[in-house]
């Protein structure tokens, strides 16, 4: 550990040894990073462990339903300016994963770990994070993840008297009654651009207001407070009225945001927005996401959506008609199997697009895009419809197990 003023004992050195051995031969039966079941061993042996691994870090947990693994990695990048960091930047973000993560960074300073949003508050209870980075809350998983509102008081409850600098969008009302509860709070106007989980006020249940840009109940006096940090166009405005550009090879309006949020979050810790900035231009992709690859003798960008917001953050990156467009969606346990929230996102946006459907649900996708008058031609693999689609470019959004099946299928 940092300064080994605290060294672990010999129970959590057992600990991490056996995940690490574990997780080795994981990966050589070609079962994945093996860090989920590495962290799994880890916490059997010694349920302390998270707590002991953090206690010489200064820990950043991000927590969002859109945006977290990314928005991790530029405040990894960020902070890797003021000394090493150590991340779970593949995102393995339940408490195994995460564990297995922190057993890597002995020389570490800093712990930047993204967080499901279920487990915010357990593990910022063990971890007694520095700061915390909430985004956004919108549905997801409707078969796993609880309705919206009870997240947020779930984040509420366990952010109450927290000693973290909490880092809020103020746009979102939901992120913004969940960081209420704290007693250091930052806000960062980074914007909202799916708004229909946020029509009725969480404080009180009265219907939101929303002149223009700006929220407030009509009810009980609930509003969107006033921001220290904002994304205005290509540039971070911070607290001090300065304008930062933002130069990232990731594309879209949605990872700007994220940009502002990360540039506020490297501040806390000293890290002035120019540096941190400079630093976010590194990262090209995450885990796959925004990749052009070859596959086929064609340009495939892979583009991740798991949820309606995330899907229509996306369609606003794609090239414009007449590229084509693969979509693929399936609904294993790490999607959630009910695809009900396909009939939530507005697939009249990728009207003028020839669009190919695989996936294990291929056939509820195709019901929803007939409903939504779009054209399309249903395909057995991915093989099939990259041969189909006509030249260009090929746009490839996927929900999270389909797009694990894409990065395997074109050897990323």
């Amino acid at each position: 550990m940092a300064g080994n003023s605290d060294p672990l004992s010999p129970r959590a050195k057992l600990a991490v040894t056996a995940g690490k051995a574990v997780a080795a031969a994981s990966r050589a039966a070609g079962r994945g990073s093996g860090s989920v079941i590495g962290g799994r061993v880890a916490l059997k042996l010694d349920p302390d462990l998270l707590g002991r691994l953090a206690q010489n870090l200064d820990v950043i947990l991000v927590s969002a339903t859109n945006g977290k693994t990314t928005t991790t990695r530029l405040i990894a990048e960020a902070l890797r300016a003021a000394g090493p960091v150590v991340s779970n930047a593949l995102g393995a973000n339940m408490p195994a994963g995460i564990t297995s993560a922190l057993a890597g960074g002995s020389d570490a300073k800093f712990g930047v770990i993204e967080v499901d949003e279920k487990y915010l508050a357990g593990v910022a209870r063990d971890t007694g994070p520095k700061c915390i980075a909430l985004l956004n809350l919108s549905r997801d998983q409707l078969d796993r993840a609880a309705e919206t509102r009870m997240l947020a008081e779930n984040w509420r409850e366990g952010l109450a008297g927290s000693k973290a600098v909490v880092v809020a969008n103020c746009d979102d009302p939901l992120v913004v009654w969940a960081a209420s509860s704290s007693p250091n709070v930052i806000w960062v106007a980074a914007g909202q651009m799916w708004k229909d989980d946020a029509w009725s006020c969480p404080s009180c249940g009265g219907v939101m207001q929303r002149p223009g840009d700006d929220w407030f109940c009509g009810e009980c006096g609930f509003r969107r407070p006033t921001p220290s940090w904002a994304l205005s166009g290509d540039h971070v405005l911070d607290p001090h009225g300065s304008a930062w550009p933002i130069h990232l090879q990731l594309p879209g309006r949605a990872n700007k945001a994220n940009a502002a949020s990360s540039a506020a979050v490297a501040a806390v810790f000293g890290v002035p927005p120019q540096v941190a900035l400079e630093r976010m231009y590194q990262v090209q992709a995450v885990a796959g996401r925004y990749d052009v690859v070859q596959f086929m003798n064609r340009d495939l960008r892979l583009l991740l959506a798991k949820n309606p917001a995330g899907w229509l953050e996306t369609f606003s990156l794609i090239d414009p008609p007449p590229t084509p467009v693969i979509l693929s969606v399936n609904a294993r346990g790490a999607d959630g199997t009910d695809t009900s929230w396909l009939w939530d996102v507005d697939y009249t946006r990728l009207t003028g697009h020839p669009i190919f459907v695989i996936g294990d649900r291929k056939l509820d996708l195709a019901v929803r895009l007939e409903v939504a008058n779009q054209q399309f031609r249903v395909c057995e693999n991915l093989d099939q419809a990259v041969q189909a689609a006509p030249p260009g470019r090929i746009e490839v959004i996927a929900n999270y197990t389909a797009f694990q099946d894409l990065r395997r299928r074109v050897g990323n």
